[in-house]
């Protein structure tokens, strides 16, 4: 059957995904649903010539138990490139202990470097700062897919990069390539990432 890949993934195309953990998290909890990670890679490894799923995310040292841990080994054992560092802790002006972990910049130097293997790379988030990767890269002659969402309050993906992409594609779309909604459980299939915060 038909989808949205279909009509923008060539045949031939050499394609890559770069996401960015936290927002992609973010976009989906505002959507309403979890990611299923397994039907993501899957339903992109059916189109083009699929290389590689690179996946960034900040991770809290120091703790006997991180709740991203068990998604991130997961990832990593079933077909993803995991890209981590170790995310900042701050506190906030409540006094509470909050998490920072930005992976732009690993993100954009990833994206950059793709320009020399890939013709298609698709990027999940939305944050406007992703803008000179992106035309970089699209003067290398690759095609730029944005994968977010407006449909959430607040809209996750900023209206510069949208305009920016080859592609928008928004994740309410997508749910039933690569999400399923959240089903009573104990604890939440896909945890917490450190917040995208700027430095406190």
């Amino acid at each position: 059957m038909a989808n949205i890949l279909d009509r923008i993934i060539h045949p031939e195309e050499r394609t890559a995904l770069f996401i960015d953990g936290a927002n992609l998290y973010s976009a989906a909890k505002g959507l309403s649903f979890d990611i299923d990670y397994r039907k993501l890679l899957d339903e992109f490894r059916r189109h083009g010539r699929f290389i590689r799923a690179n996946y960034y995310t900040a991770l809290v040292e120091d703790q006997d138990f991180s709740p991203l841990r068990p998604l991130v080994d997961w990832l990593d054992y079933n077909g993803y490139a995991l890209i981590t560092k170790p995310a900042k802790e701050y506190t906030d002006l409540n006094g509470r202990r909050r998490f920072k972990g930005d992976m732009d910049v690993e993100i954009a130097v990833d994206l950059m470097q793709a320009g020399d293997y890939l013709d298609h790379a698709f990027l999940f988030s939305g944050d406007g700062d992703f803008l000179a990767a992106i035309e970089a890269v699209q003067r290398k002659g690759v095609k730029v897919s944005v994968v977010s969402t407006i449909k959430s309050n607040p809209p996750m993906a900023s209206d510069i990069i949208r305009r920016a992409a080859d592609n928008f594609l928004d994740l309410a779309d997508l749910t039933a390539l690569m999400g399923r909604a959240p089903r009573e459980r104990g604890a939440e299939a896909y945890p917490h990432h450190a917040d995208d915060d700027e430095d406190a």
